[in-house]
């Protein structure tokens, strides 16, 4: 009985993961409804662009890169939470993750681009995020 109940928890577990956004998700829509009330005209997910940014300003060379905190590996306490089944997996995702970020930011940089990275959990302090927000535009 116990091998079903953990074939029913992977499928539960991987249609979760399947619902998982990698665009559009709610940091980078309210992102981008912070971005429309002082610098709109950007614009979303540009493949031609290394990394696919989720907000460039192709004129300005300016991308910005929306990142989920566990996603990406961020050192706040949800990005630092790991979780306790697979865990070796986890940590090899999340560290392939933050490399190939590096990467795409190097890239970006020897293009002659500006990047920044707006973490999930600087949305919370939106008045802090606006200005880091305003200080990278201008």
């Amino acid at each position: 009985m116990a091998a079903v109940r953990r074939e029913d928890d992977k499928a539960h577990r991987s249609a979760v993961m399947r619902a998982v956004k990698s665009r559009d998700t709610s940091p980078e829509r309210a992102v981008r409804q912070m971005l429309r009330g002082f610098a709109p005209f950007y614009r979303l997910h540009r493949k031609d662009i290394p990394g696919n940014p989720d907000i460039a300003y192709i004129g300005r060379k300016l991308a910005i890169f929306v990142h989920g905190c566990f996603w990406h590996g961020h050192d706040c306490r949800r990005g630092a939470r790991m979780p306790k089944t697979n865990a070796d997996y986890w940590r090899s995702k999340i560290a392939r993750n933050r490399t190939r970020d590096a990467a795409h930011q190097e890239r970006l940089e020897a293009l002659g681009w500006r990047a920044l990275v707006v973490w999930e959990c600087e949305l919370k302090d939106r008045e802090a995020l606006e200005r880091k927000l305003r200080a990278f535009l201008s």
